[in-house]
């Protein structure tokens, strides 16, 4: 009995069998059909959905901090506090005493206040509320003077 043996690499004449080039067809059209598969990839989809930077799941607070006299305030500091993380940022009111904080989670409570060590005058603390559904909310804040024998005791 003889054995024959076929070849299925490329003959003399460079011709290919059929299955090399139906392979070749697949990948082209593969290279060719990619960037429009991609135009979003998988990871750009998270991004928009749970990044920081996508307005539409995140929130502001802005508001104006005045003095007892409601006057605005220039330079407070306005502080406000994750409560779950308790992490504090900070914000020195602009000239007409206003203050924003932007990219804040909609699922955490906050807690502001703010203060001016040059007056000796700090607001009563504020709360939003995870519940609060606002993409803008608005907290004014009204600076009293602090009493140092209170502070003594």
């Amino acid at each position: 009995m003889m054995i024959t043996r076929r070849s299925s690499s490329i003959s003399r004449h460079g011709a290919q069998p059929a299955g090399v080039r139906w392979l070749l067809w697949l990948a082209a059209a593969a290279m060719l059909c990619a960037p429009l598969a991609s135009a979003q990839s998988p990871l750009q989809a998270y991004k928009d959905t749970y990044g920081k930077k996508n307005d539409d799941h995140t929130r502001s607070v802005q508001g104006v901090v005045t003095s007892a006299d409601e006057k605005p305030v220039s330079g407070a500091v306005v502080q406000i506090k994750n409560t779950k993380t308790l992490q504090i940022r900070s914000f020195i009111t602009q000239d007409n005493g206003s203050y924003y904080f932007h990219e804040l989670s909609p699922d955490v409570d906050y807690e502001l206040r703010a203060f001016d060590s040059r007056h000796e005058a700090s607001s009563p603390t504020k709360s939003l509320s995870s519940f609060d559904s606002r993409k803008l909310a608005i907290l004014d804040l009204k600076l009293k003077h602090t009493d140092k024998q209170n502070d003594k005791k």
